[in-house]
């Protein structure tokens, strides 16, 4: 029996799984970096702030180097040196309020207040937002102890050296910038690894829904590309930036110069899906051996993905590449429909785009892709 139409459906919420001890051992390990920057940066601001400069309420320099790792994490080199600058002009700003409002009730509600509202309009969230707002409360909330000097510049300053020790211990301790686009590519790779493979299995089987199902996959590539283009960005500012990983500068510049490329794919990818299921919905026949070719494509960008990885030579996947353009284009039958014409110059400019992104220029891929 149909359900009525004016008995609404409820969505069924499916349990989240449960992390066991195991898992969260493993999540405390990979967090190992995390806690060495959190130890080193806090110990060493609290210290230069209290034994060195003789600040008695150094409790900014702690919370400032904090706020510099844990909502620092990922962020561009400007975009971090903001965040030190940034945290520590909060704190002047903010003491020189509480200077001339004084210290209560109301004004902690104010200044809290008037923290989120700042945090709002600058566009700074989530757990920067909250490490602000609690900065404000302790600027409302703690007294400065007698002679400890101007309490706006000796917090102005502890904050200002929590956010450098914090920036340091990102540079020391930096992420493994090739394992971490490693990690993006792979995945990414894989999913247009996966379109192709359905759109062979569509042209093989006749099977219209199959081709429109790797089309939505194909279109929901894209967050995972910007995402990449983001960890690129980062990456690429770490090998630069840090003594620590410049030794991993070309291996990372390689999977950078090759993101334009991996782009170019995926949008090719979406045209061939796009025009296999045209042609299937108009119950065209696949040219013989169309299927193969975009399988070869398939497998190639899964030697492309090893390859990256192992900084090799690429030289079975720009043979994989050119043997799918080419069964591509000895595929196309005497009477072409503009769907196949279309579907074989799609295979062969993700032949192409993949070529590129294997290294090959320009003169080597027209050489290798010239079939006549």
């Amino acid at each position: 029996m149909s359900p009525s139409r004016d008995v609404p459906l409820r969505r069924v919420r499916l349990p989240r799984p449960q992390l066991t001890w195991n898992d969260r051992l493993r999540m405390l390990r990979k967090r190992w970096r995390l806690l060495l920057r959190l130890a080193g940066a806090t110990a060493a601001a609290f210290f230069i702030s209290t034994h060195v400069l003789g600040h008695t309420q150094a409790f900014f320099a702690p919370v400032s180097a904090v706020i510099v790792i844990i909502a620092g994490a990922g962020l561009r080199a400007r975009t971090l040196f903001e965040l030190v600058v940034g945290v520590a002009l909060g704190v002047l700003v903010g003491e020189l309020l509480i200077l001339s409002i004084g210290r209560g009730t109301w004004q902690i509600a104010l200044v809290v207040a008037l923290t989120v509202v700042a945090c709002t309009l600058l566009g700074i969230k989530g757990l920067a937002m909250t490490q602000a707002a609690n900065s404000s409360v302790l600027l409302a909330a703690v007294v400065p102890v007698a002679n400890a000097g101007n309490p706006a510049v000796t917090r102005f300053i502890d904050a200002l050296i929590g956010g450098c020790a914090g920036l340091a211990m990102i540079l020391l301790v930096p992420r493994n910038a090739v394992r971490d686009i490693d990690m993006e590519v792979q995945s990414l790779l894989k999913r247009l690894g996966g379109v192709l493979g359905r759109i062979s299995d569509a042209m093989r089987l006749q099977d219209t829904a199959l081709a429109e199902r790797a089309l939505d996959e194909a279109r929901d590539m894209q967050p995972g590309l910007q995402a990449l283009e983001t960890t690129a960005a980062s990456v690429s500012e770490i090998t630069r930036m840090s003594p620590m990983r410049w030794k991993q500068r070309e291996h990372v510049g390689m999977y950078v110069g090759a993101i334009r490329d991996f782009d170019n794919a995926i949008r090719d990818a979406r045209v061939l899906a796009r025009r296999t299921a045209a042609m299937l919905r108009h119950r065209e026949d696949a040219p013989a051996g169309m299927d193969l070719a975009v399988k070869s494509l398939s497998t190639a960008v899964a030697i492309l993905a090893d390859d990256l990885s192992e900084q090799d030579d690429f030289e079975a996947a720009r043979r994989e590449l050119v043997e799918a353009a080419r069964i591509a284009v000895m595929a196309l039958p005497g009477a072409m429909t503009m769907n196949t014409a279309a579907i074989a110059a799609q295979v062969r400019s993700l032949a192409a785009d993949l070529l590129y992104a294997s290294g090959s220029t320009r003169d080597e891929i027209d050489e290798r892709l010239d079939f006549d």
